[in-house]
């Protein structure tokens, strides 16, 4: 890009940076909190994915920081390996970003089955409302879905007032606040302030009422000095990643963070008609930020949707404004840390519940049940799951049960055996895809030929053949042969269906 270009996009990308960044910057500390994790960690994500990632990516206009669909995930694995180790996990997925994307497997993501996704994205939108919605009465979220949802009763009656001089309730009415004020805003609010974030107001302006009436609520705790927050990889603990848990809690993170940044940019790519996203550029991108983010002891990110639907909303162009709000994030960051300061965690908290609601999308399940009952089975059992086991296991799930459905279809052949109108002729009609499964079948439908049948076998219905009923059909032509019968395939359609040798008639016409 010239200079005479840089002008003449400078303004419009200007204006877009600062609406992203103050989307970004409350989006980035509650996630942070919602991972169990410090909220600075949260912002030097957001800087990476900014700087780093803004500038390499191959999806210009999306935005990249920490996600509330990997919050989840993080939690998990600080709970059970810790924060030391996080650094090492994220690393390896970073790295098998990258590899992915060298090796050009951007586009097989999207071979994804929706099902699994949206289930996937409501499942942890549940665990994010069921974790924040303690928070938002200062009090500490527990390690799985269940035993919070058990554990809010109690967490509610301890903040109510007379429960021991408790100020829980007041934190409560901020988080609650925040909500009220993003629902109410993303309805109501005038066409030409469309470009203030309902979560920054929210925020803000319970920050605000917090100072006025001086409440004791918990705050946001960020380091005077960014440098502070930054936990460098340790070589000892690359040494830990022999263990295949942790090999598998990368590949882990890595897959789903792959997935939800490339289905993001798919769908930023549907929002306007410049340039599109080249997947696998976009991948490593990404691998290369989520490596950086693993030697620093930061979150990990992905591409997200509602930052980047701001940034196409707000009129950026250009992969100029992802940068740019990178920059802003860490000039507020480094000189106006005292304001984050003020925050109050519940109000954070509220944002996330927010979020972690809209991640249900009922839009998409209603989609969803226009091509059967199966995909919505799917996505309940991939929710469901996630919600009362864990994040892995519902994917795992998901995957599962769209493979036996994929099964169940290609075992599907119908078999009929019709006389036709010339005498001594039968047909043979397949429809669907015969495996070895159908051979039972098959063997019976052909026991039930009379001797002295020409028998004719169309193959246009059938969507594949494999060797096993192959080698049934050549048998039957052959035992019966001395009987007089006659087998009868048309072998161009044949040629195009079968898979590994072709079949070498023995008598067969075409």
């Amino acid at each position: 890009m010239n200079m005479t270009q840089l002008k003449a996009v400078l303004p419009r990308e200007l204006l877009a940076s600062v609406v992203v960044f103050l989307v970004a910057l409350p989006l980035c500390m509650g996630v942070a909190i919602a991972s169990g994790m410090p909220p600075a960690k949260g912002l030097i994500t957001g800087i990476i994915g900014g700087l780093v990632v803004g500038f390499l990516a191959g999806s210009p206009l999306q935005v990249s920081g920490p996600a509330a669909g990997l919050a989840v995930l993080v939690f998990e694995l600080v709970r059970q390996y810790g924060v030391a180790m996080l650094g090492p996990i994220l690393l390896l997925a970073g790295l098998l970003q990258l590899l992915a994307g060298g090796l050009r497997l951007g586009g097989w993501f999207r071979v994804t089955a929706p099902a699994v996704v949206y289930g996937m994205l409501a499942g942890i939108g549940v665990l994010i409302v069921l974790s924040q919605v303690h928070v938002m009465f200062d009090a500490s979220p527990l390690p799985s879905g269940m035993q919070n949802l058990l554990a809010f009763p109690a967490t509610l009656g301890a903040a109510m007032p007379q429960a021991n001089s408790s100020v829980g309730w007041q934190a409560g009415l901020l988080g609650l606040g925040t909500i009220a004020l993003m629902w109410g805003w993303e309805r109501l609010r005038p066409q030409k302030l469309r470009f203030i974030p309902g979560a920054l107001l929210g925020v803000a302006l319970m920050t605000l009422i917090s100072m006025w009436l001086a409440l004791p609520v918990d705050r946001v705790q960020v380091p005077a000095n960014l440098a502070d927050a930054i936990d460098w990889i340790r070589p000892d603990d690359l040494v830990k990643m022999a263990d295949l848990t942790l090999l598998v809690a990368a590949f882990a993170l890595a897959f789903i963070a792959s997935a939800e940044t490339l289905l993001s940019a798919a769908a930023v790519d549907r929002m306007h008609s410049g340039q599109r996203s080249d997947l696998d550029r976009e991948l490593s991108a990404q691998g290369i930020g989520n490596m950086l983010c693993g030697v620093l002891g930061a979150l990990p990110m992905t591409g997200v949707i509602v930052r980047s639907s701001a940034n196409v909303q707000a009129g950026a162009q250009t992969r100029l404004s992802a940068i740019l709000h990178g920059i802003w994030i860490l000039a507020f960051v480094v000189l106006l840390s005292s304001v984050l300061q003020q925050i109050p965690v519940a109000s954070l908290a509220g944002v996330l519940v927010y979020t972690g609601i809209k991640l249900v999308d009922f839009k998409a399940v209603k989609k969803l049940g226009q091509y059967g009952r199966m995909p919505m089975f799917t996505y309940a059992a991939t929710a469901l799951a996630i919600v009362f086991t864990d994040l892995l296991t519902g994917v795992l799930l998901g995957f599962a049960l769209t493979l036996i459905r994929l099964a169940f279809k290609a075992a599907r052949l119908n078999i009929n055996l019709v006389e036709l109108n010339k005498s001594g002729h039968m047909e043979l009609r397949l429809r669907g895809a015969a495996t070895f499964l159908k051979v039972p079948a098959l063997a019976r439908a052909l026991a039930s030929v009379p001797p002295g049948t020409t028998l004719h076998v169309p193959m246009e219905k059938l969507s594949y053949i494999d060797h096993s009923c192959l080698e049934l059909l050549e048998d039957w032509n052959k035992s019966n042969a001395a009987h007089g019968s006659k087998l009868l395939i048309e072998e161009r359609r044949l040629k195009r269906r079968v898979e590994g040798r072709l079949w070498k008639k023995a008598g067969a016409g075409a």
